[in-house]
């Protein structure tokens, strides 16, 4: 644990809007979204130190589930600067939180993303951005679950 008590910049968190996500991801999408929601019940609910806490993302390490990390930096604060997040290459996507040995593990539940692809044009991009806000006001329980983890204490 690192002790910045001294500091006035310490332990701010900020509420960012969808804009914000897009403005620092690129665009919106449903994984920015996600990992952004997860990062926030983490800090509300786990730790609130992202000194303190460790992110571990499992998913398949490539865009569009590699956009969780990015999400994730935003709403936890673990940052590859601080490099407190990793990305483990997994067919099962999963992020897991660590703190003091105590391990949250949290699932985001499987969703459909529109049918296209990028070369589409912009249809397909407005169904998926589109998704992504409708997203970002679901409550938590539809977004991810809470899961178990092998190792360490669970919450």
């Amino acid at each position: 644990m690192q002790n910045h008590d001294h500091c006035r910049y310490m332990h701010l968190k900020q509420d960012f809007s969808l804009e914000d996500l897009a403005a620092f991801h690129g665009h919106l999408g449903p994984f920015i979204v996600i990992g952004y929601r997860i990062g926030t019940y983490v800090r509300d609910n786990f730790c609130n130190n992202p000194f303190d806490l460790r992110a571990r993302i499992y998913c398949s390490g490539t865009p569009p589930q590699s956009c969780l990390a990015d999400g994730i930096q935003l709403g936890s604060g673990c940052t590859l600067g601080k490099r407190n997040i990793e990305i483990i290459v997994s067919d099962t996507v999963a992020v897991e939180f660590e703190r003091d040995g105590e391990i949250l593990r949290i699932i985001p539940h499987p969703f459909t993303i529109p049918e296209g692809t990028i070369g589409d044009g912009k249809d397909y991009e407005a169904r998926v951005e589109g998704l992504a806000e409708a997203m970002f006001g679901y409550d938590d329980a539809d977004l991810f679950s809470i899961g178990t983890s092998e190792g360490g204490s669970v919450r």
